[in-house]
C-alpha cells in the first residue's frame, strides 16, 4: 500500500465576469494553496491543481478527465468567487469521484481599512460556496463539506480524513476478496449479496478451494519456513522449542497464503474452521501476520468484514495505532466497571498490541486439527472505534461504536488468545441495545488508529447507510432514527 500514489484534484470555481486581473489572482491564490497543501505531511497523496473552472464545457471536461484518471481518488472544489452553479450541472451528473466541498477563503481576516468592491468581488467565497453547495443539495449528491480557514489545523485534519477514506475507496475498487471455502454453516451475519458488493464497492468477492492453499502449503520447503520462523523470533517472544513444529506449520501456511493473495491481486481473504482439508492447523499466526502486513481478514467466511478491514488498513497507513478483525465474546457487568471482552479464536492483528506479543501453541477445541500457533497479547488502552458492515437485503449498513479500551487488570491464564477489553460509549447497556437494534454483528473491525469520522466518510462515498453510536446516543431516539431511515433508504438504497 502506498498513499502517495493517489491524486486529489483541486478545482477552483469562478467565471469570466470579473476580468483577467481578478482571474489571475484567483489562479495565483489557488496555486499557492495547492503548494502548501502538498508540503503538509498531514495530507496524504498529491493535490493536483486544475485550471480555474469558468464555463459549463470546461467544467464538464474536468470531470470527464477525473473519471478517466486511474490515480484520481477524489475532487476538492472551492469557489474563490461567485461561480453560477448551473454551469456545474453537466459535470456533476457525470462525476464518479468523491467530492469534498472546501468552504474557505484565501484571506483569513477582513482588511478593515482597505476593503473595497474590488476586494469583495475577488474574495466572495462566503456566497460563492453557498451557490455551489445549493446545486449538490438540489441534485441530491453526496459530498463532504469542510468549512474554515484553509491554513487551520482542524480544517486540514478534516481534509486528511476524507483523503484517506477516498484512497481506501479507490483501492477497494481494484482489489479482490479471496474466500477460502464458504461461510460458516447456518450463520446469517457472514452472508451477503456479493454481486451488490461489487456494484457498490467494486470489490471482487470470489471463492477458491482450500485445496489450492493446501497444495501451495505442501510445496513450501522446510528451509523457507525456518527462515520465516527466525523473523518471528525477532519480532515476537518466541514459543518454547518443544512447539517449534507447530510454529513452522504456521510459517508454511503464511508463505502459501501470501503467494495466493499476490497471485490473485487480493487485498483481503477469509477462512473457516469448517473447511481445512489438507491443512494441519487452522491458520492462526499466519492470519495475524498477514493482517499486520495490511491484508483484510474475516473469520468464518465473513467477507464483508474482510473488505472493511482492508479499507481500514488503507486509511490507517502511517498513523499511530492499529486496526484488526475483532469479535465480541463476553461482558463484565460489575456495577461501575461494565465492559466488553473482545477476542477471536486466533485471528487478532498484533498492530493493536500493548506490548510484545508472545507466540504460544495450545489446543483449539474446534475444527478438529492440531493445536495451532498464535500470537497472544492484550490490546493497548485508549480510544478506539468498533465498526461493522451488514447486508440488510435491500442495502448495506455500517454501524460504528465509539469505545475506550481499558487495561485488563486480571490475568487470564486459561484464555491464551489475543484480547481487548473496552467500555463502549455511552455505556454498555445503551451501546449494546443500540448495536442490536441496528442489526450489528458479532464480527467487527476494531480500530485504534481511526475514529468513526473516517468510516463515515468512507460510507458516504460508497452511498451506504451509516449509524453512529457515541457518547450522546439515546437508544429510544436511535430506534426512531432507524425507522425514519428506512423511509429514506427505501428510495435511495440502491443508487
Amino acid at each position: 500500500m502506498d498513499l502517495t500514489k493517489f491524486e486529489y484534484w483541486f478545482i477552483v470555481g469562478s467565471q469570466d465576469l470579473y476580468g483577467e486581473e481578478t482571474l489571475k489572482q484567483v489562479a495565483d491564490h489557488a496555486r499557492l494553496m495547492a503548494d502548501e497543501f502538498n508540503k503538509d505531511p498531514l495530507l496524504p497523496g498529491k493535490i493536483v491543481l486544475k485550471p480555474t473552472a469558468l464555463s459549463p464545457s470546461m467544467i464538464r471536461s474536468l470531470f470527464e478527465e477525473a473519471n478517466a484518471a486511474p490515480c484520481c481518488a477524489g475532487i476538492i472544489t472551492w469557489m474563490h468567487t461567485f461561480s453560477p452553479s448551473k454551469m456545474w450541472i453537466q459535470g456533476l451528473r457525470l462525476n464518479s469521484k468523491p467530492i469534498l466541498h472546501l468552504h474557505t477563503q484565501f484571506n483569513r481576516d477582513i482588511p478593515w481599512d482597505s476593503i473595497d468592491m474590488d476586494f469583495m468581488n475577488l474574495n466572495q467565497s462566503a456566497h460563492g460556496d453557498r451557490e455551489h453547495g445549493h446545486i449538490y443539495a438540489r441534485m441530491r449528491l453526496p459530498r463532504k463539506v469542510v468549512a474554515g480557514f484553509w491554513r487551520d489545523g482542524e480544517v486540514r485534519g478534516s481534509i486528511a480524513v476524507w483523503m484517506r477514506a477516498a484512497a481506501a475507496r479507490l483501492e477497494g475498487m481494484n482489489s479482490v476478496v479471496l474466500r477460502l471455502g464458504d461461510n460458516m454453516r447456518e450463520v446469517a451475519v457472514t452472508e451477503g449479496d456479493k454481486v451488490e458488493a461489487q456494484v457498490k464497492f467494486g470489490w471482487q468477492v470470489n471463492t477458491w478451494g482450500v485445496g489450492d492453499l493446501a497444495a501451495r502449503y505442501a510445496r513450501v520447503s522446510n528451509a523457507e519456513a525456518e527462515t520465516l520462523a527466525k523473523e518471528y523470533g525477532e519480532r515476537y517472544s518466541p514459543a518454547p522449542a518443544a512447539n517449534l513444529q507447530a510454529v513452522l506449520e504456521q510459517a508454511k501456511i503464511e508463505i502459501a497464503l501470501k503467494q495466493m493473495l499476490e497471485a490473485e491481486s487480493a487485498g483481503a481473504f477469509t477462512t473457516t474452521f469448517q473447511d481445512l482439508h489438507g491443512l494441519p492447523q487452522l491458520p492462526g499466526l499466519a492470519v495475524q501476520r498477514l493482517m499486520e502486513q495490511g491484508y483484510g481478514f474475516g473469520g468464518e467466511g465473513d467477507w464483508k468484514q474482510a473488505m472493511l478491514l482492508r479499507a481500514a488498513k488503507v486509511m490507517a497507513l502511517g498513523l499511530p495505532g492499529g486496526v484488526s478483525f475483532m469479535e465480541d465474546y463476553t461482558y463484565h457487568f460489575e456495577p461501575g466497571k461494565e465492559a466488553a471482552l473482545g477476542a477471536h479464536m486466533l485471528e487478532v492483528c498484533p498492530s493493536i498490541a500493548a506490548g510484545k506479543p508472545r507466540i504460544e501453541v495450545h489446543p483449539l477445541g474446534i475444527g478438529g486439527k492440531a493445536p495451532p500457533a498464535r500470537l497472544v497479547f492484550d490490546a493497548a488502552p485508549g480510544p478506539a472505534a468498533l465498526v461493522t458492515l451488514i447486508d440488510l437485503g435491500d442495502r448495506f449498513r455500517m454501524i460504528a461504536n465509539d469505545i475506550e479500551t481499558i487495561p485488563i487488570e486480571h490475568p487470564m491464564p486459561k484464555l491464551p488468545v489475543a484480547r481487548a477489553l473496552w467500555k463502549p460509549w455511552p455505556n454498555l447497556k445503551s451501546a449494546a441495545e443500540s448495536w442490536i437494534l441496528a442489526g450489528g454483528t458479532h464480527h467487527a473491525v476494531y480500530a485504534t488508529a481511526l475514529n468513526a469520522g473516517y468510516f463515515r466518510d468512507w460510507a458516504e462515498m460508497n452511498a451506504i447507510e451509516f449509524v453512529h453510536i457515541g457518547r450522546d446516543t439515546n437508544t429510544e431516539r436511535l430506534r426512531d432514527e432507524l425507522r425514519w431511515s428506512e423511509a429514506w433508504w427505501s428510495r435511495h438504497g440502491r443508487v
